[in-house]
């Protein structure tokens, strides 16, 4: 998948904006919330469960294409390759549960 192409997914969803907090890093945010850190292109950050445990079931399913992130991992964040070995309606539906989990704990006042 092309990076445009995940980028452009993600700020079709309601709400969402595209934001650089650090040079080169390129997020969506909904609610001024992070729901997926596009970086590069070549992966997608991604809140994959509530918790480390549950976001562990898509490392299983996918140990050489999914990684626990750096620092925010412990909180059910994943690495998610975009190479194409994992397919494309499958990101894409990563891509709607990680916005969809950020949206449920926003203020009532901040949701789309």
């Amino acid at each position: 998948m092309k990076r445009g192409v995940l980028l452009k997914y993600c700020l079709a969803k309601p709400g969402a904006t595209q934001d650089e907090p650090w040079e080169g890093d390129v997020v969506a945010k909904v609610g001024g919330k992070i729901f997926a850190f596009i970086g590069d292109g070549k992966t997608v950050g991604l809140k994959c469960g509530p918790t480390r445990d549950d976001a562990d079931e898509l490392i299983a399913r996918f140990p050489k294409d999914v990684t626990a992130m750096a620092y925010i991992g412990r909180f059910g964040w994943n690495s998610v390759a975009v190479d194409g070995k994992i397919p494309d309606d499958e990101v894409f539906e990563l891509v709607d549960a990680s916005y969809d989990a950020i949206v449920a704990k926003l203020p009532k006042a901040q949701r789309p």
